[in-house]
């Protein structure tokens, strides 16, 4: 039995979303974050997180995170295991029936061998992009993790891969939205909660000052495509307080902290901290506290 707060809402189409940050990576500087360098150097760190989204009828997960083997390989040690986690938030991996992963990068489709139940929803374009020619390419193939793509296969020979072509609604209240540019299949995802729309990101966004300054990740495959998509997002939300970047350690500053068998998640559902818009307009910043 989940040991999460009450999902209070009855309503099928309504959820609590809670971030699970479950590794960072303390020692990224500004120059790291960014396609073009800004003079500014300073230290911005990065979270990992993957998303909970829970109500009384279904608990959905957005990504699932990676595991101690691609931490070991890729030097990004975990805070703790995904699914160590999850299982202490009383959530059982083999009893989740939705994952939603919003692209194919190592830090978020690693751990999809572990649920023995899940339908994965991903998008076509993103599925191509992995398996295809652009993987001969050292630079474009770097965030992929083999493994996770090779397995992403099995679970499509049998039967468990939800492919989605552009925006779907595959839950009541949930619905996905092709914003592509840091990969060729990246999808949003939008969550309806008591406050109205929330919009995960993901890595249509890894920080607030990559969308706010039209400044993207230094790891983007179409720049036009990602600028297309802070655009997109920015419709797609209504506000910047409904958005939720992939890695930027503020939201765990913004957000109503929780904590269950001490793991400690933000409640993304609830308003945030910083709510007035003098202060939601320094989220550009860089400065990020860890």
């Amino acid at each position: 039995m989940s040991i999460l707060p009450d999902p209070a809402p009855s309503d099928d189409g309504i959820y609590q979303i809670f971030s699970l940050c479950y590794a960072r990576a303390r020692a990224r500087r500004t120059p790291d974050n960014f396609l073009w360098r800004d003079a500014h150097d300073g230290p911005m760190p990065m979270d990992y997180n993957l998303w909970i989204l829970r109500n009384a009828h279904r608990i959905v997960l957005v990504d699932t995170g990676f595991g101690p083997r691609a931490a070991g390989e890729r030097g990004r040690p975990l805070d703790i295991d995904p699914l160590e986690a999850l299982q202490r938030l009383g959530v059982d991996p083999d009893g989740v029936e939705d994952i939603i992963l919003t692209h194919l990068h190592y830090d978020h489709a690693g751990n999809i061998g572990r649920f023995a139940r899940a339908r994965f929803h991903i998008q076509d374009a993103e599925v191509a992009f992995a398996t295809g020619r652009c993987m001969c390419e050292p630079q474009l193939r770097w965030a992929f993790d083999v493994e996770d793509v090779t397995t992403l296969v099995r679970h499509t020979y049998a039967e468990r891969v939800c492919f989605h072509d552009g925006e779907a609604a595959p839950l009541p209240g949930v619905s996905v939205h092709v914003l592509p540019g840091h990969s060729a299949g990246m999808q949003a995802v939008r969550v309806m909660t008591q406050r109205g729309p929330v919009v995960l990101a993901s890595d249509v966004s890894h920080y607030y000052a990559n969308f706010l300054r039209r400044a993207p990740f230094f790891l983007t495959v179409d720049v036009a495509a990602t600028l297309r998509s802070y655009q997109n997002l920015m419709a797609l939300a209504g506000s910047v307080d409904r958005i939720i970047p992939g890695h930027d350690p503020k939201v765990r500053a913004l957000y109503p902290r929780v904590v269950c068998n001490g793991i400690g998640l933000s409640a993304l559902h609830e308003v945030p901290l910083a709510h007035d818009a003098a202060q939601m307009s320094r989220l550009d910043g860089f400065v990020v506290e860890d």
